[in-house]
This record gives C-alpha cells, structure tokens and sequence, in this order.
C-alpha cells in the first residue's frame, strides 16, 4: 500500500490536489492574460492600426460625445494617471510600514515600480502611434502600446485587491477597483488618445504582473497570535520554512 502510494503517478495526482488553486491562479491570472498580450502585441508589431475592431469601438464611443460628458472625461482621466495613483500607493506604503508589514511592502514596491517600467518598455520597443480620429480634449505626446493609464488603474486595483483579499474588504475593494479601472478605460477611448486593443492590453500586462509577483512574495502569508482585545504580531520577514532553509546554511 505504501509503495503504492510512493508512485510517481500519485505523487503528481496528490501535488495536483494540493495545489490546485495555485495552479488555477497561474492559469487564470499568469499564463492567459500573457497569451492574450501576446496576441495583440504580434498584431500591432505587425500592424500599426491594429485590429479591424479598434476604429469602430472608438468611433462608437465618440458618437456619445457631449459637453457634460467632455468635462467629466477630462476629469476622471485624471485619476489614472501615476501621478495621481502615486500618492495612494504612497500612503498605502507608510501603513504597511507603520503595521510591520514587510512582505507586503515589498510587495506593493515590487508591483508598482515594475508596473511602471514595463510600460515605458514597452511603448518604446512598439511605437505605435495614438489614434488621429478627431482632436482630443487632452492630447498625449508619447506612444500608445499598452496604454499607461490602463496599466496603472489595473495595477493600483491589482494591489490593493491582493493586500485586502483576506479580510472582510475584498469584496468592496473588487466591486470599486472594477468600476474605476473600466472608467479610467472609457476616458481614454472617449478622449481619443488610445485603441481599444491599447487598454486590452495594459489591463492583461497588469493582471498578469500583479498575479505573478504575489505568487512569489505571498503578502497575504502572515504569522499572527490569535488573542482577543489584542492587535496582532507584525508580519513576519521570513516564512518559518524560509528561516529553517536559512538556518541550515548557515
């Protein structure tokens, strides 16, 4: 029976049941967004217009253009800008720091930092030019792949969703983060400054950044002492296996 159970065959099914949620994360959060970016970045590589859907959708959401509608654009554009996400990540961070909570820190540096840089890379390596449909009311001088904006709503969501994902918040902070980062996007269409496939792709570079880091630096792993009336213990540096490997080496 044990030998049974030594099998490479059950090995792989009981790793298999053991880490399926993982192994779904990785799908669902990782390896799809990935191949979806990958999808559009071949085609604007190849193609500068992109896809046969990109000038239609803008046209249809510019059909909707009114002046109320203008000014709440030019508004709320605003809010996804970095400069404006980074004052939040900021004090986001100085909670972290107040509450002990190291891993998470680095988590959320890690993210937003990396976010960033990958953006500017990218539009530098693909230099796909903003669409020139009608004038825009806010009109952006570098390049449009993957649209900055979307990246940045969606890592800012991204963020936040993961650091609240074990708590009562998640929920609220899923709703709020889904309905900001689908009006960042709908600015920048109704501005005129992105394709459609621009935001596509901004939100699965995002998804698949902020998924993936979170798998490797586990902020939501904590040690905490359960005692009522009591705040618990700061977040650990180190994982109690991470200290055993360490103390092994040493």
């Amino acid at each position: 029976m044990n030998a049974e159970k030594r099998t490479p065959v059950s090995f792989i099914k009981n790793l298999l049941v053991a880490r399926w949620r993982s192994l779904l994360l990785l799908f669902l959060g990782v390896y799809l967004p990935l191949q979806i970016f990958q999808i559009l970045a071949a085609q604007v590589w190849q193609y500068q217009t992109g896809f046969p859907w990109d000038v239609p959708v803008l046209l249809a959401v510019h059909s909707t253009a009114n002046a109320p509608l203008d000014t709440l654009a030019v508004v709320l554009t605003k809010l996804g800008s970095f400069w404006t996400v980074l004052p939040i990540l900021t004090t986001v961070a100085l909670i972290l720091i107040w509450q002990k909570r190291w891993r998470s820190l680095v988590y959320l540096l890690i993210t937003a930092l990396g976010s960033a840089f990958i953006n500017r890379t990218a539009k530098e390596l693909w230099h796909r030019l903003r669409p020139d449909l009608w004038k825009s009311l806010a009109p952006e001088l570098d390049f449009a792949f993957p649209s900055g904006h979307a990246m940045t709503s969606t890592t800012l969501a991204i963020i936040l969703l993961i650091l609240a994902w074990q708590t009562s918040w998640r929920w609220v902070v899923w709703i709020f983060g889904s309905l900001y980062v689908l009006t960042i996007a709908w600015t920048r269409l109704y501005l005129g400054v992105h394709f459609p496939s621009d935001i596509l792709a901004g939100w699965m570079v995002a998804i698949a950044w902020g998924t993936g880091v979170s798998m490797i630096i586990k902020p939501h792993l904590v040690k905490t002492v359960p005692i009522p009336g009591v705040q618990p213990a700061a977040e650990t540096t180190l994982l109690p296996e991470e200290q055993e490997k360490l103390a092994a080496n040493e």
